[in-house]
């Protein structure tokens, strides 16, 4: 079975930080494409930030959070971090962690963790 399990939102401040992590189990962490994906009220899911298979050497981000986001991976826990900063209250949001095998044939998704900025 596998499993996403996000943790690390919450409530912050306009200019805070958060650090979110998602926790794999369940296949071979390093064989996943992943993903961050956050949705507010009455929106649509959007994808925020990627990070390819192996290394993670590639990563990609929506123009919204580019240089205020980072994603990351540490493959020998097989977690995916997603390091926030200058937070800003259009960043609240229920964000969720998406795992993708090789050649797109299953995707997984995590429960998703609340992020809210606001004073």
């Amino acid at each position: 079975q596998v499993r996403l399990v996000e943790s690390g939102g919450g409530l912050v401040q306009p200019g805070g930080s958060l650090r979110l992590s998602c926790v794999v189990s369940g296949y071979t962490f390093t064989s996943l494409t992943m993903a961050w994906f956050r949705q507010a009220p009455g929106k649509e899911r959007e994808s925020v930030a990627t990070i390819l298979a192996g290394r993670g050497v590639a990563t990609s981000y929506a123009d919204s959070v580019n240089g205020r986001f980072t994603i990351s991976r540490d493959n020998a826990k097989s977690t995916v971090y997603l390091q926030m900063n200058n937070l800003k209250p259009e960043d609240t949001a229920v964000y969720y962690c998406k795992a993708v095998s090789p050649y797109r044939r299953q995707d997984y998704w995590g429960q998703g963790t609340q992020v809210t900025v606001s004073a």
